[in-house]
C-alpha cells in the first residue's frame, strides 16, 4: 500500500465541504493504518481558521514541537500521520490562531475519551468487536414500525442502579442487571439519555463534546457495543437520545474550536441558547452538517443502534431568541436532509422528534414535504393528561376536555405518548406524587393513568422508576428507591405494570392502528358529570376488539350499562381495580352478554361494576369452529390471553 494512502483523498475532502460526506469519521479523528509491514497513527482536523495546529499527547509530553499538522487544503483540513502505532495514548490538538492566541481541543471525532473530570481523546480502534446479533438485525429490517407494539423505557444510565460504594455501574454490569430487568416489565425498547461523552454529569448528556465517543463514564465502546448485542440477542431495540441542535461551550470542545465560531452561528443571538447556556449548531453550514449526519450514521453503523429520539427539535425549527415563532430554514432542511440519508441508509431506524410545536408533517416523508420523521412525542397529550390528573377528582368535569382534546389530532402524525424524565425533576414531582387524594388514591389513580395510556393510541414511553410507584421526584445522584419493593403497595404496582405491557404486546388493537382512525372508537365521550370515559380499540382483523372503561373519580357504579358496537359475550381480561394489585376489589368475574338495547349510539349494550379511579379492559369473546372425529362440529368460546403459555 503506497504512502498517499495514508492521507485523505481529494474526493473526501470535497464531499465535506459540500455537506455531504456522511462517514466524515473516516475522514477526521485518529485512526491506525497498516502500510505492508507497517503500523501508522493519522490525525486529522478541521480548523479552517487557525494558524497553526500542533498534536499534543502523552506519547511527546504534551510538548506538540515536532508534531505539527500540514494544512491539506484552503478549507482548512490539518493532517500529520506518524509512524507508529498509538491506539492507547492520550491527545489533544493544541490550536494557535491567528491573533497568537493558543488553547487545546479534544478531538470532535475521537472514538473515547478520559473518564471525566479529564478531557483528552484517547486513539481507539473502533472496529474488532464480533456481533452476534444477526437475528435481531434481519427481525427488523422486516418489521412494520407503525403495525408492531412500541414501549419504551427510558433510561438514565448513571442513576438506574449503583453499586454499593456509590459508583456507576459499567456497560457490562447494567447488560447483566438492566437488561433482565426490562425483560420482566415486558418493554420493547430501552431509550438512553445521551451516552455522548459530555463533561458535567449534571447535563444528563444533553450537553455533548464527543458526538463519536460513548461516554467512559461506563467503559468502553467496545463495552458499550456489548451491551447493545446483549439487548437485542434478548428482542430488545435500543434507541439514543440524540442532541444536534446545540452543546456546551466547554473550553476542550467544540465552542469556539479554531478561535472563531466554526461549529455554532456566527452572530450571538443566533448562536446563544440563553436557556441551558449552550452554544447552538450552525446547521446552515456545510461542514456542520456532514458531522452531525456522519455522527448518527457513526452509531447506527458500529454501535447497531435501531433509533434516535432528537431532542429539542423546536429548537432546530425554530430560531431561539427571536420573538414569536420565526422559522430556521437551516434547521428544517438539516432534519429533511438528515432523516432521509438515515432512511436511504436503513429504513428500520426508529427516527423520533421531541417537538412541542404544532408544526405541519412532522412524521411525513420528505418527499411529501413532511420533515421525515417516523414518530414524533406527543407532548400536547401528555401535559393535558397531567393536567387533568393533577386537578381533583370533585373538579374534573370543568376539564373534561383535556381529556378528549388528543382524539382530534390523534391521527395527523405518528405519535408517541411520553411520561419522560422531563416531567419527573425540577419539582414537577413524580407521577404517583402528582396524583391528588390519600395513599391509597394515588396509586389508584397512578393505575388508572397507566391503563388510560396503554389504551390510548400512539407508542408508549416511560422513564424509569415509575413502575416502583416513586414517591419522590427522580434524583439525578442517587440510584433509584429500590427498597419501595419491601412494600405491598409498591410490589403490587409493579405487578400491575408487567401484567399492563404483557397485555399490550399480546393485543393487536392496542397499537396495529395506531396512526389510523380505524382503530379507535369512542362509546361515550360526553359523561361530564360522572368523569367516565369509554372508548374501543380496534386491529385489522374484524370484531377483534377491546373496550376500555376509565373511571376518574372515587365513585362505584354497579349495573352500569354501555353501549358496545358488537353482539357478542365480553371478559374483562384486565381491572386496575384487582386486589392483586392493591385496588378494593370491584371487578367483573362473570363473562358480560351483550343484549340488543341500543345505547350510547351503539346497536348493543353491557352492564357492569365500575371500580373507583379504575380502568377496565374488555375483550369481545371469540367463537370458533372444531371438528371432532365424528365431523360434527363443537362450538366454544375462549378469550384471548387467558390460556397460559407452557
Amino acid at each position: 500500500m503506497a504512502l498517499t494512502s495514508l492521507y485523505p483523498s481529494d474526493y473526501q475532502v470535497h464531499l465535506f465541504h459540500e455537506g455531504t460526506l456522511y462517514e466524515s469519521f473516516r475522514l477526521f479523528g485518529s485512526h491506525i493504518i497498516e502500510v505492508g509491514s507497517d503500523k501508522w497513527t493519522r490525525f486529522s482536523v478541521w480548523a479552517p481558521n487557525a494558524k497553526e495546529v500542533r498534536l499534543v499527547g502523552d506519547f511527546n509530553n504534551w510538548n506538540g514541537k515536532g508534531c505539527t499538522l500540514h494544512k491539506i487544503n484552503k478549507q482548512g483540513i490539518w493532517t500529520i500521520c506518524l509512524q507508529e502505532n498509538l491506539e492507547g495514548k492520550l491527545y489533544k490538538y493544541e490550536i494557535i490562531t491567528k491573533s497568537g492566541e493558543s488553547f487545546l481541543k479534544a478531538d470532535p471525532y475521537a472514538f473515547y475519551a478520559e473518564v471525566r473530570p479529564n478531557t483528552a481523546s484517547i486513539v481507539y480502534s473502533i472496529a474488532g468487536f464480533e456481533w452476534e446479533d444477526s437475528r435481531w438485525m434481519n427481525y427488523k429490517s422486516k418489521r412494520n414500525l407503525l403495525a408492531d407494539p412500541i414501549s419504551i423505557y427510558e433510561v438514565h444510565l448513571g442513576s438506574w442502579k449503583k453499586k454499593e460504594d456509590g459508583s456507576l455501574l459499567s456497560y457490562r454490569e447494567l447488560a447483566s442487571e438492566l437488561i433482565p430487568y426490562v425483560l420482566e416489565l415486558g418493554f420493547t425498547h430501552i431509550e438512553l439519555l445521551p451516552i455522548i461523552e459530555h463533561p458535567l454529569d449534571m447535563s444528563w448528556g444533553y450537553q455533548g463534546t464527543g458526538y463519536f465517543s460513548a461516554t467512559s463514564r461506563y467503559g468502553t465502546p467496545h463495552d458499550f457495543m456489548y451491551f447493545i448485542n446483549e439487548c437485542h440477542k434478548n428482542g430488545l431495540g435500543v434507541i439514543l437520545d440524540w442532541v444536534p441542535g446545540h452543546f456546551c461551550k466547554d473550553a476542550h470542545g467544540l465552542y469556539k474550536f479554531d478561535g472563531s465560531f466554526l461549529y455554532d452561528y456566527p452572530y450571538e443571538n443566533d448562536r446563544e441558547n440563553r436557556v441551558w447556556g449552550t452554544a447552538n449548531f450552525n446547521l446552515g453550514r456545510n461542514e456542520v452538517q456532514s458531522f452531525l449526519i456522519s455522527s448518527a450514521l457513526f452509531w447506527i453503523r458500529y454501535f447497531h443502534v435501531d433509533g434516535f429520539r432528537l431532542d429539542a427539535v423546536s429548537n432546530l425549527i425554530y430560531w431561539p431568541n427571536q420573538p414569536g415563532r420565526i422559522e430556521n430554514h437551516d434547521g428544517a432542511a438539516f432534519l429533511k436532509k438528515l432523516n432521509s440519508v438515515i432512511f436511504q441508509y436503513d429504513p428500520s431506524v426508529l427516527m423520533i422528534a421531541e417537538d412541542s410545536t404544532d408544526w405541519p408533517n412532522v412524521t411525513s416523508p420528505v418527499h411529501y414535504n413532511g420533515l421525515g420523521f417516523n414518530y414524533k412525542w406527543n407532548m400536547g397529550w401528555m401535559n393535558d393528561v397531567l393536567s387533568y390528573m393533577e386537578t381533583p377528582s370533585e373538579h374534573r368535569w370543568k376539564a373534561h376536555e383535556k381529556m378528549t382534546f388528543s382524539l382530534l389530532y390523534a391521527f395527523n402524525e405518528n405519535f408517541v405518548l411520553p411520561f419522560s424524565h422531563d416531567e419527573v425533576v425540577h419539582g414537577k414531582k413524580s407521577l404517583l406524587d402528582k396524583m391528588p387524594g390519600d395513599y391509597w388514591q394515588k396509586f389508584a389513580q397512578l393505575r388508572l393513568l397507566l391503563g388510560y395510556m396503554m389504551g390510548h393510541p400512539g407508542k408508549k414511553l416511560l422513564f424509569m422508576g415509575f413502575e416502583l410507584g416513586h414517591f419522590s421526584e427522580w434524583k439525578d445522584k442517587e440510584q433509584l428507591d429500590w427498597h419501595l419493593l419491601d412494600y405491598d403497595m409498591h410490589r403490587k404496582m409493579k405487578a400491575y405494570v408487567k401484567k399492563l405491557l404483557k397485555l399490550y404486546k399480546r393485543s393487536k388493537p392496542l397499537y396495529e392502528l395506531d396512526h389510523l382512525h380505524d382503530g379507535f372508537e369512542w362509546i361515550d365521550v360526553n359523561n361530564v358529570e360522572q368523569s367516565i370515559f369509554s372508548f374501543v380499540r380496534k386491529s385489522n382483523k374484524e370484531n377483534d376488539l377491546l373496550v376500555f372503561v376509565c373511571n376518574f373519580t372515587p365513585a362505584v357504579y354497579h349495573d352500569y350499562r354501555m353501549g358496545v358496537p358488537v353482539k357478542g359475550a365480553y371478559r374483562e381480561v384486565l381491572n386496575s381495580d384487582h386486589d392483586s394489585y392493591g385496588g378494593s376489589g370491584v371487578i367483573n368475574k362473570k363473562v358480560l352478554q351483550a343484549t340488543e338495547t341500543a345505547f350510547h349510539g351503539k346497536p348493543y349494550s353491557i352492564k357492569l361494576s365500575i371500580p373507583p379511579f379504575g380502568v377496565s379492559v374488555l375483550r369481545l369473546v371469540k367463537h370458533r369452529k372444531e371438528k371432532k372425529g365424528d365431523d360434527k362440529e363443537k362450538v366454544y368460546s375462549y378469550a384471548i390471553g387467558r390460556r397460559k403459555r407452557k
